[in-house]
């Protein structure tokens, strides 16, 4: 129940005009899983525990997990990255828009088959054309049989141990 709480109150702070999102620079310095990374402010300070806004990639435990993982560490471990920081979300992540020397990494991590584009109330997420592409080209986790982490979650539960 908190969680949706949490959610629809992410979602409100989303859809406020007067959302507006803060401009952060940094390094990557670690990476969770293929949808949450960690980022160093080059103005110093604590590390920002960041949720990529608009995807969501398979659990650790769940089937392409790691290979979502190891493609963003790849991709932005060690890199300098802008971060467009959106609102926290239940877990007291940052959520941003991602970007490496000017292209947006959620649109890269759903078009080459890492990760879903995050849809609410029946409207298609933010790289639906992304996603319609790799699954057209059975990129990534559209080779296999793709499950959704939401209902991955739903019927088996978070991953433990991660």
């Amino acid at each position: 129940m908190r969680f949706l709480a949490a959610l629809f109150s992410l979602l409100a702070a989303l859809a406020s005009p007067c959302a507006q999102a803060r401009t952060v620079d940094g390094v990557v310095s670690r990476v969770t899983d293929g949808d949450t990374i960690w980022v160093r402010p080059a103005t110093g300070g604590p590390p920002l525990h960041v949720r990529l806004q608009g995807i969501d990639a398979p659990e650790l435990c769940q089937a392409f997990g790691r290979q979502a993982r190891a493609a963003l560490a790849a991709r932005l471990l060690r890199q300098p990255v802008q971060l467009s920081l959106r609102a926290r979300d239940a877990y007291d992540r940052s959520v941003a828009r991602v970007s490496l020397r000017g292209q947006d990494v959620g649109a890269w991590l759903v078009a080459e088959g890492y990760a879903w584009t995050s849809g609410y109330a029946r409207r298609s997420g933010p790289y639906a054309a992304q996603q319609a592409q790799a699954r057209l080209e059975r990129r990534g986790l559209w080779a296999g049989q793709a499950l959704e982490p939401r209902l991955f979650r739903r019927r088996h539960g978070r991953c433990s141990g991660n």
